[in-house]
């Protein structure tokens, strides 16, 4: 069995193994004491599942990428534009505490990077065009989140967030594993050494984002406490998101009259949020644990448990039938 074999098992089978990690996490946290010291371990496991994440994507042909002209403008007028005001919308049903807001907000106001490509090329999507793009809406959602966090919160977003710690997160964790990823695909494409690193290093992307779930719920889940009543009140909230923001992001694509499968993938982005992705973020803020973690990784649940309806349901949106049947 080759590389590019597990590969395909492991991205097929991800929904499964994601929730593998999930239930070995609970079992972990309720069984053993003392997992709340895995905590020191989330940074560098975030660190890892960006690095492999911007791995993927195909830096090189980005400029290439957006001659889809129309796609892009579909792509981003969803997400910056369309969503950010249903979400405003949705964050009015929730309780004025602005600490449940701000997770809520950070975690829906920023469009996916990573498992949405796999997800969209399963439910027969345009997974290309997802992944060229996924620089472009990294760059633009750190850029804009700052901007509807003030718009959406006031006063409050000044008193959760503080720059330094927001800088640093950044810096660590996204910047540099992204100029490392864009470093390796360099030498990858002139280095048959670098290409083998490269390919050996693209079977890490479900196994790292497995690690950070377990990681992320075994030292979250024994500090819940007082978490659990804010994750009963934004569940309702995920839910509604969850079943919406498909449809605005189809809706999107027909006014831009894209074809069948570039619909589905705006589909894919709008449905799909880059949770993981902004937990550095959320870490960042003082006091942020176990209420923001726990937010965030609720939207992570309910949008797994979506994503299984969005492979079948949202393949059929121009006729066709799912790439592969996932259990």
């Amino acid at each position: 069995m080759n590389i590019q074999n597990i590969r395909d098992i492991l991205e097929n089978h991800q929904v499964g193994i994601y929730f593998g990690a999930i239930v070995g996490a609970i079992l972990i946290a309720l069984l053993l004491p003392g997992t709340t010291a895995l905590l020191s371990g989330i940074n560098p496991a975030l660190a890892l599942m960006l690095f492999v994440t911007f791995l993927q994507v195909p830096i090189a042909e980005l400029g290439r990428a957006f001659t889809r002209v129309r796609f892009f403008a579909a792509l981003f007028t969803v997400n910056f534009i369309i969503l950010p005001l249903l979400v405003a919308s949705l964050v009015q049903f929730l309780p004025a505490d602005p600490m449940i807001r701000f997770g809520v907000l950070l975690v829906l106001l920023a469009p996916c990077i990573d498992y949405v490509v796999t997800f969209s090329h399963l439910g027969r999507a345009d997974a290309r065009l997802l992944l060229a793009a996924t620089p472009v809406l990294l760059i633009l959602q750190l850029l804009l989140l700052p901007v509807y966090l003030g718009l959406f919160l006031g006063d409050a977003a000044a008193q959760i967030i503080q720059i330094g710690p927001f800088v640093h997160a950044f810096l660590w964790l996204i910047a540099v594993p992204l100029v490392l990823a864009a470093l390796i695909q360099l030498w990858a494409a002139g280095s048959r050494i670098g290409k083998r690193m490269s390919t050996a290093l693209g079977l890490l992307p479900v196994p790292a984002t497995a690690l950070v779930l377990f990681l992320v719920i075994a030292s979250v889940l024994p500090q819940l406490g007082t978490a659990v009543d804010a994750v009963l009140k934004v569940a309702p909230i995920y839910i509604a998101f969850a079943v919406l923001a498909p449809l605005a992001g189809w809706f999107v694509a027909r006014i831009f009259r894209l074809d069948a499968p570039a619909g589905r993938s705006i589909a894919f982005s709008a449905a799909t949020r880059n949770s993981l992705v902004v937990l550095p973020l959320a870490f960042a803020v003082p006091g942020a644990i176990p209420v923001l973690p726990a937010i965030i990784v609720t939207q992570t649940l309910v949008e797994l448990t979506s994503e299984l309806v969005y492979i079948r349901l949202l393949a059929k949106l121009g006729g066709a039938e799912p790439a592969l049947q996932v259990p």
